[in-house]
Formats: C-alpha cells, structure tokens, sequence
C-alpha cells in the first residue's frame, strides 16, 4: 500500500476546488450558527440557488458569467428573505427542521417535470463554464505545485475559489469585529437581553441568514463550475452536514475555523477514500467491498468516526477555545 500516494490525494483534495467551496459554504453558516445563533440545516438551498443562478443564466439566457454570478447572488438575497421573514420567529429545533425542509422543497422543485424547460429537470445542465476556463491562464496539462500534481484547470478554479476565501475573511474579519458583528455576538448568547437594549433582533438575524447565504451562493458556484455540471440531487441535504462538520471540526465563532475546518474534512474524507480503493485493489479488505461499490459510503463512515472521536476530546474545535472542567469535577 502506497501511503505516500494517500496522503497525496488527501493533501490535493483539502487545497483544491472542493475544500475552496466547502470553506465559503461554512463561512457563511458561521456568520448564521457560530456568531448569530441561527441552526440552519438548510445551507445547500442557498448553494442550489447560486449554482443554478449562474449555470441558467449563461445557458437559458446567453448571459455571460459575471451576469450568473449577479443572479445568483440576488437569488440567494431573495432566498433569504423568503426563508427568514416566516422562520426567523423560531427558535432552535423548529428553526432547523423550517430550513431543512426549505431546502429539500427547492431541490424537488427544481427536479420536478413541471420545471424542466427551465431547470433541464433531473439531467441538468453541463458545459456550461467554458467562458471561465477560456480565461485560464495555466493550460489544461499537467502542474507541479509544491509536489502535488495537479491540471491547469484544477489549479485555476482552486486559484479563483481560494482567492474568495481570502477576501471573504478579510470582510468576515471587518465585520465581526464591528458593532455588528459584537451585537451578533450578543443576539447569540442572549436575545432578550439584547432585545432589552433596544436592538432590532429580527433585523440583525436577517442579515446575517442574508450574508450567510451568499456566501453558500458563491461556494455552490465553485463546486459546481469545478465540474461543468448541475444537476438538482448534487444539492441534497448532506451537504449541510458537510458544512457543519466543516465548520464544528474548525471551531465556530472563530474567524478561521470554517477555512481550516473545510480543509480538514476533505483531507480526511479523500484519505480515506484513497485508502480504502488501495486496500480493495490489494485484496486487503476481502470481498466485502468488492469492487469498491461502498467506498463512498465507508469512507463517511470512517469521517463520521474520526469526528465523534475528535468532538469528545476538542468539543469546541480546532480553533475553539478548550471546555474548562466544573469546578470541584475532579473531586467527584
């Protein structure tokens, strides 16, 4: 078995196009869950929307790219206040199943026959970004980039979606530490207190499940450019949890755990995958798998573990400040 070639697949997954959209897509659900309170399990909706905003405006509609990304993101706008003005009121549970069932409602709806002459049905569409890689400035061959190999057209969307990162943390970093961000803060750790104060807790919350949503919007446009293809069921609910993960792995309500919490994930996600089709091909695991038909699904199973394992001894992520012991615990 090859571990060196493992470890290269998960180190090329967890920098590459996919760890870039995931990092956006937990940025965002940060600002929602980490600073503000919100449980949202309904973050894919907003990828679905960005996704789909740019892919139908460039092939329904002959519009350029920059076009798709201006209709995405008001999609997401609109998203977010269709979602928030009914749910926003809510609390906790309730929030979250409100979202999720939002979320698989848009999925369905884009899958549905009824909105195939415009959504191309449960087909979708492919080959839709050819104006984005026209612009590559490395070719499509083979890169070399600090040992890992790599095409011209992995690294240049990997480029641009990373370069979105950079410049969503630096607004995120503004943000926060802001009155806004410091009143998100407090909306998170008591609402009617703040609400005391005088704060417009409904507004607050609003933008932040706006601003959030964006940022999902931008990262299902990253992972669904990185392939050329959409299609509604990419969009289901396990990307949420994927999200979460991320961002539990990293450590909400901090500023950089979303960032290294998505780079994480996917690191063990493809070394996992990797060392599971190593292990099928040399016979290792027998004929359970065989033919590495259960791969994808062991190798969750395998994440799943590691992150029981890692919430019991860092609850609060990799950047989150350690849990302290209750007084007189060690004396129980």
């Amino acid at each position: 078995m090859d571990i060196l070639a493992v470890f290269g697949d998960a180190l090329r997954s967890s920098v590459g196009p996919q760890a870039a959209a995931f990092a956006l897509v937990a940025m965002g659900l940060n600002l929602q869950f980490g600073y503000a309170g919100l449980l949202n399990f309904g973050q894919v909706g907003f990828m679905l929307i960005g996704g789909y905003g740019l892919a139908l405006s460039v092939t329904r509609f002959g519009q350029p790219l920059w076009v798709g990304v201006v209709v995405g993101l008001a999609g997401a706008i609109a998203l977010g206040l269709l979602l928030g003005i009914p749910t926003l009121r809510l609390r906790g549970d309730y929030l979250a199943i409100a979202t999720l069932g939002a979320a698989e409602i848009l999925r369905l709806s884009f899958r549905s026959a009824g909105a195939e002459p415009l959504t191309y049905g449960v087909l979708g569409v492919q080959q839709y970004a050819r104006g984005f890689y026209a612009a590559n400035p490395f070719g499509s061959g083979e890169l070399s980039l600090f040992g890992l190999s790599m095409t011209g057209t992995q690294v240049w969307i990997a480029l641009v979606g990373w370069l979105l990162v950079g410049l969503f943390f630096a607004v995120t970093f503004v943000l926060i530490r802001s009155p806004w961000g410091r009143i998100l803060r407090a909306i998170r750790d008591d609402e009617e207190a703040t609400r005391a104060l005088g704060k417009n807790v409904f507004s607050y919350k609003m933008q932040a499940l706006v601003f959030g949503g964006c940022l999902a919007a931008l990262g299902g446009m990253v992972l669904t450019v990185s392939s050329q293809s959409i299609t509604p069921d990419a969009f289901s609910s396990e990307l949420s949890f994927f999200a979460f993960a991320a961002l539990l792995l990293g450590g909400r309500g901090t500023l950089g755990g979303p960032i290294l919490g998505a780079m994480l994930f996917w690191f063990l996600a493809s070394g996992a995958d990797s060392l599971l089709r190593q292990a099928m091909s040399a016979g290792g695991l027998g004929g359970t798998f065989a033919g590495g038909l259960n791969s994808g699904a062991v190798r969750f199973i395998l994440v799943g573990l590691a992150l029981v394992l890692f919430m019991l001894f860092r609850a609060n992520g990799i950047l989150g400040a350690k849990q302290r012991k209750p007084v007189g615990s060690d004396h129980a």
